[in-house]
């Protein structure tokens, strides 16, 4: 095999990793938010259970969770195991949104009281309050822990090999032990695929929060 084509395989298994890293985002950061709100909830019942869902999500493995999701269904109900890939994003994206929902809580607990305060005496409502003063703050003061999260989301996707899901570190596992292969080269050049998105990742995050470096 020579380099060049080991260069393309990894490249279009990194589509696989993009894709996973992309979906999960999309799914995790809003559902995070829902999760905050239920912790916050004033029924017990609900915080309770949603307190439960964040500990066990983060007190868990996720390669443990992609396993329950995946294998689960089958085992437990006697159903059709969704796709692996499927199963792999909905495990990434209820693990995500429990870290996304306690790095939300830490954020919105940080800002001062009296701003909720003076938004009362200026007669918003509470909704108002949270959408328009609490969130733009919010996302300010919480894209470093977020940036944080994203990166290792990016790192992460290499769990998915567990389920077979053949994404960039599952390809390059392959090749380097198939006859006439670079060998730990290939790690190397995965290595770089993985080092230059994150790169990419924490440079936009950082103008991300220079532009909203207006709230303080």
């Amino acid at each position: 095999m020579t380099f060049q084509t080991m260069v393309l395989q990894l490249a279009h298994g990194f589509l696989t990793t993009l894709a996973i890293f992309f979906l999960t985002l999309l799914g995790s950061l809003p559902l995070g938010l829902l999760v905050y709100f239920g912790r916050r909830s004033r029924l017990k019942p609900v915080s309770a259970l949603v307190k439960a869902y964040i500990s066990i999500m983060r007190g868990t493995p996720l390669m443990l969770q992609l396993m329950v999701v995946y294998y689960a269904p089958n085992l437990l109900f006697g159903l059709r195991p969704m796709s692996r890939f499927m199963s792999t994003i909905i495990a990434f994206i209820i693990n995500y949104a429990a870290y996304f929902a306690e790095i939300y809580r830490g954020g919105i607990e940080s800002i001062p009281v009296g701003q909720y305060e003076a938004a009362e005496v200026l007669g918003y409502t509470r909704s108002q309050t949270f959408f328009h003063i609490i969130l733009p703050q919010m996302v300010k003061r919480v894209i470093p822990p977020v940036t944080n999260e994203v990166i290792t989301l990016v790192k992460d996707t290499s769990l998915a090999s567990v389920i077979a899901v053949v994404e960039m570190f599952t390809l390059a596992s392959r090749i380097a032990v198939a006859p006439h292969s670079p060998g730990m080269v290939t790690f190397v050049v995965a290595a770089v695929f993985y080092y230059v998105f994150n790169y990419v990742v924490a440079l936009g995050m950082e103008r991300a929060e220079k532009a909203l470096s207006y709230y303080q």
